[in-house]
């Protein structure tokens, strides 16, 4: 399967996200930020239908607390995850992959919280903004490729383009895939271009940005 992974800047819409779609119609599965979507998980569900796509990311509901919330969204436009950030880690089979979804700090406060946790093919990370310093990358970067070793299962996360935390001066956008053996496919610091990931060769490709 192809998976394309993308870091869009945050929008009130999704029109970065249909872009992706349009350009890239050799892709199975799309992977956004936490709380991208927003609150337009309508739209998102009539996009994956009609371009035929599967979308793993986030969106929110503004109204709650916590507002962020996990989304796997299937080709036929259904949602099959739909998860409040801080609950338990939850898994859905996709294809023939067990995917498990964990958003953005909960990597380092709670792991991977299901005591469930055999056969897993894939962790999905979507995370809000970039890190707030060079230190938080190196945390953030090495407890991801403990996961990846720990269940042994392959693991991406992608930030936004865009954005701070709690109105620091430094964000460093961030994405990255380690593989079951916690060897790097990729790690990004700073690069916010679209790639297209090959889990079964584990190939990385940069298709032409329709972000920037």
């Amino acid at each position: 399967m192809k998976f394309l992974v993308i870091q869009p800047k945050f929008e009130k819409n999704i029109v970065q996200l249909e872009s992706e779609l349009r350009n890239n119609p050799s892709v199975d599965v799309l992977i956004f930020p936490e709380g991208y979507l927003n609150e337009n998980v309508e739209q998102a569900c009539i996009l994956a239908k009609n371009y035929n796509k599967i979308l793993i990311g986030g969106h929110r509901r503004l109204n709650d607390s916590p507002k962020d919330r996990a989304i796997i969204i299937n080709r036929s436009g259904d949602i099959v995850l739909d998860r409040i950030k801080y609950s338990q880690t939850t898994f859905k089979s996709v294809e023939g992959l067990m995917i498990g979804h964990i958003l953005c700090d909960e990597l380092v406060k709670q792991g991977v919280k299901n005591e469930d946790i055999s056969a897993i093919d894939l962790i999905v990370h979507p995370i809000g903004v970039g890190m707030f310093s060079e230190e938080q990358f190196d945390e953030w970067i090495n407890e991801a490729k403990k996961i990846a070793v720990t269940y042994k299962s392959m693991i991406i996360g992608t930030s936004h383009a865009d954005g701070s935390f709690r109105g620091s001066d430094v964000s460093i956008p961030i994405a990255y895939c380690f593989d079951e053996n916690g060897d790097a496919i990729f790690v990004s610091k700073n690069d916010v271009r679209t790639r297209m990931l090959d889990i079964q060769t584990k190939t990385v490709s940069f298709p032409q940005l329709i972000n920037q």
